[in-house]
């Protein structure tokens, strides 16, 4: 199962054309939902008034070099480890949900865009990575979920009790587990079930690329920059 490359066998039934625009759509979804994220709720107008604001009170010029330094040392430490998040379980389920997702969407491009025709030879490097990091968001996506979520944690919410912006992360650990389920149909040859996991996994992913405006999707794009903007001011 994990060294099989389910949309090279899907392209038996589904056109790899087909597939490849299904992606293209979702990327569609991600710009538009983006843009108008940025028009109504004005967060890359915010950012840019903030750092306006931080350049007018700055005591000092921060030179290129020192500003190489403190960009290079946020995305080292902030953004690619997390390390505001402390050094306890919730960084270590967001590492995986985050590392697992990249690998994730990274080798469903790969496999969609170079080895979905029933002809092609995948690297098992390729399948492999998209299981792992599937597994890795899954794991890191429900530990969040039902153990690390400060309305559950700290307030005493039922694990159930949804709200808008939980969006993101149910729609994306769902996705991700839909994939898996559908792998696992697909491989053991049990037709009605991975065609049902498989629509699910493409309607799940409709949720979440086109549920951008609505979710914290685009908080993916604004954190890094507000990081970034944040040292900056205090360098």
């Amino acid at each position: 199962m994990i060294s099989i490359n389910p949309f090279s066998v899907l392209s038996q039934s589904v056109p790899s054309i087909a597939m490849q625009l299904y992606v293209v759509v979702m990327i569609v979804l991600v710009l538009v939902g983006t843009l108008f994220d940025i028009i109504h709720k004005k967060n890359v107008k915010y950012f840019f008034q903030n750092a306006q604001k931080a350049k007018k009170q700055a005591t000092r010029t921060t030179e290129v070099g020192e500003k190489t330094s403190v960009i290079l040392k946020t995305v080292a430490s902030e953004i690619l480890t997390t390390s505001e998040l402390g050094a306890g379980k919730r960084r270590i389920a967001h590492l995986l949900g985050m590392y697992g997702t990249i690998i994730f969407w990274i080798t469903s491009g790969v496999m969609i865009f170079c080895y979905s025709s029933a002809a092609s030879n995948t690297p098992t490097f390729i399948p492999l990575l998209w299981h792992l990091g599937a597994i890795m968001l899954c794991v890191g996506g429900y530990w969040f979920w039902f153990f690390l979520r400060v309305d559950v944690l700290a307030e005493a919410h039922p694990w159930y009790r949804l709200i808008q912006a939980d969006l993101f992360v149910l729609s994306l650990v769902i996705s991700a587990t839909f994939a898996l389920i559908w792998s696992f149909f697909q491989s053991m040859n049990v037709s009605g079930l991975d065609t049902l996991f498989l629509v699910l996994f493409g309607l799940s992913n409709v949720v979440l690329f086109g549920g951008v405006y609505w979710s914290k999707f685009a908080h993916m794009f604004y954190k890094p920059g507000a990081a970034i903007q944040k040292n900056l001011a205090e360098a």
